[in-house]
């Protein structure tokens, strides 16, 4: 039986993860792909794997059977290049055709390489670039911060070949439409997405045995209540906002849980000891997606200081699993949070943070389990992944259809 082909690129390798919620995002799509589809996946090799650059090798991930195509060995993306890993991904997919029947991107530099290959192609944006731009910061800031217009003219170069383009921020959505309205019927919003087999609540007397466990292991008092952060160690999490709002807060009782890595790990370690908190944050490096839920089904609020987001998939997944959020005003956070799932600062600064972070730890009935996992529910991974693989079946099989019935005219007309 044929089947329709969906191709994913990405510079990752999925046994060998870097940080990141797109890396979530796309097992998400592999995990629920339904049996009608073929899923193969363009990424990254890793050293232990031994696999062969450029060929097509039979895998299995979450469960399911792929075909996995490295591009080149990269041995830890979480921190940064002089040449960015992107660039070099996109340079090594220049030469090939890897076209099939859908191909999803998710960065734009590699769309380069497929401005001639015929098939359904998707782009997701998981950044609002605009905000990307502006963003401060040194060496770790977005490279094409300092080439802005080169930056929007691949943009408006390769767009046009997209038949659809999706942005899990909706004002992100909506300035793409703005800036490109000739395509703006291909634009929309979707949502990210969190598994639930993996992220899901326990009941208040579990997580209550479950933090007073973690914090004996740590050494710490049995009522130690735990504020937890994951992702890249990098501006765009402002992870010093994070660290100074500890200090801000005041509270020797309350331990922030540092799940990340990247190239400010040393500045932050180096302003924990400047502000006396060694005993109250733990950097726990990189975590994977089971090993992290743990540390959200117990952890008292989950915190974002970001300055620039689009919808992180760790925000989604701490409320699945029954946990507040404090966020500043970025990206689509303060669009999902209800007034019983989380406080948004509406400044960007420790004592702002600080008094958010306050709010949730001294009223954890105001924020109950129940209303976390219904902010969730609707970014279910299993539904949001499953109705975008049934539209792109149903225009497969009437494509499919059109092809079968001009071969059977032309086959006729010859006879």
């Amino acid at each position: 039986m044929i089947k329709p082909v969906l191709t994913v690129f990405y510079q990752f390798n999925p046994w060998h993860s870097s940080i990141g919620g797109i890396q979530t995002v796309i097992k998400n799509f592999v995990k629920y792909a339904p049996s009608e589809f073929e899923v193969r996946l363009v990424g990254t090799g890793h050293e232990e794997q031994h696999l062969r650059v450029g060929e097509w090798h039979e895998a299995e991930l979450a469960g399911k059977a792929i075909k996995f195509m490295p591009l080149f060995n990269l041995k830890d993306d979480n921190v940064r290049r002089l040449i960015p890993t992107t660039i070099k991904y996109a340079a090594a997919l220049c030469g090939r055709n890897l076209a099939s029947d859908f191909m999803h991107f998710h960065r734009l530099e590699p769309t380069l390489a497929a401005l001639n290959w015929p098939g359904e192609k998707a782009l997701f944006i998981h950044n609002d670039i605009n905000k990307q731009m502006n963003s401060a910061g040194g060496k770790d800031a977005i490279a094409w911060r300092y080439l802005p217009a080169a930056y929007f003219a691949i943009e408006r170069l390769v767009l046009g070949q997209f038949s659809q383009i999706f942005s899990c921020n909706t004002e992100s959505a909506q300035l793409y439409r703005q800036r490109y309205p000739e395509i703006a019927d291909r634009v929309s919003y979707v949502k990210n997405t969190v598994d639930n087999e993996i992220c899901y609540p326990l009941t208040w007397e579990e997580r209550q045995q479950e933090r007073r466990q973690l914090a004996i292991r740590m050494g710490k008092p049995e009522d130690t209540q735990f504020v937890l952060f994951a992702g890249r160690l990098h501006p765009q999490k402002d992870p010093i906002l994070l660290v100074r709002s500890i200090a801000a807060l005041n509270n020797p009782k309350i331990h922030l849980l540092i799940a990340g890595d990247g190239d400010l790990r040393a500045e932050i370690q180096t302003e924990i000891s400047r502000l006396g908190l060694s005993e109250q944050v733990t950097m726990l490096g990189a975590m994977n997606q089971a090993e992290l839920a743990q540390l959200q089904r117990l952890s008292s609020v989950f915190v974002l200081t970001s300055a620039y987001e689009g919808l992180p998939v760790v925000v989604l997944e701490a409320l699945a699993c029954g946990t507040p959020i404090v966020t500043t005003r970025c990206g689509e956070t303060p669009n999902l949070l209800t007034a019983h799932s989380g406080v948004v600062c509406e400044e960007r600064t420790p004592v702002a943070v600080a008094d958010a972070l306050r709010q949730v730890l001294q009223n954890p009935g105001n924020f109950p389990v129940e209303a976390c996992v219904k902010a969730a529910q609707p970014y279910s991974a299993s539904t949001v992944v499953g109705a975008i693989y049934n539209d792109m079946l149903r225009r497969w099989e009437q494509r499919t259809s059109i092809c079968q019935t001009n071969r059977e005219f032309l086959t006729g007309v010859s006879l």
